[in-house]
């Protein structure tokens, strides 16, 4: 049995959403998405966010969900890509529930971004390079706050999901 809230951390592209939805409907659960939840309360697009407030703008609501999201009781929760950058939001996190780090490779996210534009930060001359750099400066932040870290792209979403499921189970052991 797996008891308290389940946050999902990882770079854009790691699954979060997909292995959330899968994840909650396992469990039993409600599912939300920070970024989701954002342009719910907005009525824009993240993108339309990023353009007219800047990052900073978008930091500053995609904190307010956070704390709010995190006050649910049992949910299980995927947060934007760069949810880790505040330190309020790791303290936050910790503290509320389990925090798991959906990673995978550069190529995997290179591959499962390409395509899309509604991810405001790669809209870039060299998206890989992007990848790359975000990577590099966030991924000890994700370390940090997590409980598990696993590795997506390599199996099915079953297989995941089942994994991680076995994993939470062992943290309460």
């Amino acid at each position: 049995m797996i008891s308290g809230n389940i946050f999902l951390v990882g770079p854009m592209g790691a699954g979060k959403s997909t292995v959330g939805r899968h994840l909650a409907k396992a469990l039993g659960r409600d599912f939300y998405d920070s970024d989701r939840d954002i342009e719910d309360r907005t009525g824009v697009s993240i993108s339309w966010i990023f353009e007219m407030e800047g990052e900073a703008g978008f930091r500053e609501r995609e904190k307010k969900a956070i704390a709010e999201l995190t006050a649910h009781k049992d949910i299980v929760l995927a947060t934007g890509g760069g949810a880790i950058l505040a330190e309020e939001n790791r303290r936050i996190l910790r503290s509320r529930g389990h925090v798991v780090y959906l990673s995978a490779s550069e190529e995997q996210l290179l591959r499962r971004t390409a395509k899309d534009k509604s991810r405001p930060l790669l809209q870039t001359d060299d998206p890989k390079q992007q990848i790359a750099a975000l990577l590099a400066s966030r991924d000890p932040l994700y370390r940090d706050v997590a409980d598990v870290v696993l590795r997506t792209g390599e199996h099915s979403i079953q297989h995941v999901v089942s994994g991680l499921i076995k994993q939470l189970e062992n943290l309460g052991k």
